[in-house]
């Protein structure tokens, strides 16, 4: 009975923000550049726009790897001073964005360029943020709407296909002390423009391949179950989804292929799109867990979390898995909604397996099942959150035991 109420209760608040939501999520999408060599194209977009000092945040990796030479030198023949702050963590935390915020006003920095994946690009996001809101700190921009003045200028370059942060409102970083990880939400932290060239894409290694492609999958799925899903979020979760399962393995088992790269940089963007006005759910509740507590890297957390998600909406969601399915060319012509919708979650299943992602944490930890499941719950059953199947604290305790080594 207690339950039935809380749902009833829980239900309510989400359809608030559901009615609501078309009029306070208006917002532009980011300008695009794409194709291969499209990087070399943002110095001249830059200098168009009056920027003459950015602050490139990104990670020691990327730099290792000469990612951003081609960029750094393109900003120099346009005369665009550049100083990089490499030191973002995989999960980026309140620090990391402080010490960006330090060397941009250092620097006399007038514009923010996020280059590499997730984790630059939340951090960025971020930085660009407290530029123009000095007296709010990053705890207290913490949830949906905090952000009051409009961030430093932003724009994005990922070398990624999977966390959509170049087109997403959003942006997660972790409080270290506390070992959580915390979601930012407004149009504010849109990117102003993002480029996205499958060459610097090309080199990352099949696991990463994997790993945010399955990222944006996530994204475009959860979007597409989602109760707050409309006819514009739909079309963007049913078009990411095919272009992933027609080019994700296959670019993991050849990286180099630059046409497929760019199907899955689009698909990333498209998924983003959807996720930017219906939130996501309990796969990135449970996953910025993983993270959060443990450091998986996010792509990796949601992927494996994904399939069980999906067995636990499916009944609710049945209709719509059951349309993936036939867009997708999942099942047999024929076929049952029920039958199709089976047939599509194990399709996901099929993709982790082929792709080498395993089925569960060798991180989880006994004693940590209550404080996930509290965190899990607080977000996956936030007003912010639309999911077809609402779980409760013993559902949400027999999922994170499945997905324990």
């Amino acid at each position: 009975m207690f339950w039935t109420l809380q749902k009833a209760a829980l239900r309510g608040k989400q359809a608030i923000m559901q009615v609501g939501a078309p009029f306070i999520l208006k917002f532009d999408n980011p300008e695009l550049l794409t194709g291969a060599g499209s990087v070399h194209s943002l110095a001249d977009l830059l200098e168009n726009r009056g920027i003459t000092h950015v602050l490139l945040v990104t990670d020691n990796i990327i730099m290792d790897l000469g990612l951003a030479k081609g960029l750094v030198d393109s900003l120099e023949k346009n005369k665009i001073d550049c100083t990089v702050y490499d030191s973002v963590q995989p999960n980026p935390t309140v620090q990391n964005v402080e010490a960006g915020l330090e060397m941009y006003h250092e620097n006399s920095c007038d514009g923010v360029i996020a280059f590499g994946g997730g984790s630059p690009m939340d951090c960025a996001k971020m930085i660009a943020a407290r530029v123009t809101n000095p007296t709010r700190s990053v705890a207290k921009m913490r949830g949906v709407f905090k952000i009051k003045n409009v961030p430093a200028p932003l724009f994005a370059v990922p070398t990624t296909a999977g966390t959509g942060s170049e087109t997403s409102i959003g942006a997660v970083i972790t409080d270290a002390e506390a070992h959580e990880k915390f979601i930012i939400a407004d149009p504010k932290l849109m990117p102003l423009a993002a480029v996205l060239d499958p060459e610097l894409t090309a080199g990352l290694p099949p696991g990463g391949t994997a790993a945010t492609g399955m990222d944006a999958l996530t994204h475009a799925l959860e979007s597409y179950i989602s109760t707050a899903a409309r006819k514009f979020s739909m079309q963007k979760a049913e078009q990411a989804t095919k272009l992933i399962f027609e080019n994700l393995e296959a670019v993991y088992k050849d990286g180099s292929d630059l046409e497929r790269r760019s199907n899955m940089a689009l698909a990333s963007f498209c998924a983003a799109e959807a996720f930017n006005t219906t939130g996501l759910g309990y796969v990135h509740a449970i996953a910025h867990n993983m993270g959060g507590l443990y450091g998986v890297p996010h792509g990796f957390a949601n992927a494996v979390v994904l399939p069980y998600i999906l067995e636990f909406s499916r009944q609710k969601a049945e209709a719509k898995l059951a349309n993936l399915a036939r867009i997708t060319g999942v099942g047999k012509e024929g076929q049952s909604d029920e039958e199709l919708s089976q047939a599509f979650v194990e399709k996901v299943r099929n993709m982790n397996q082929n792709l080498g992602i395993p089925t569960t944490f060798k991180e989880i930890e006994e004693k940590d099942i209550p404080l996930i499941v509290k965190r899990a719950l607080k977000e996956g059953n936030g007003v912010g959150s639309a999911v077809p199947a609402l779980m409760n604290k013993k559902e949400c305790d027999a999922i994170v035991r499945k997905l324990m080594a």
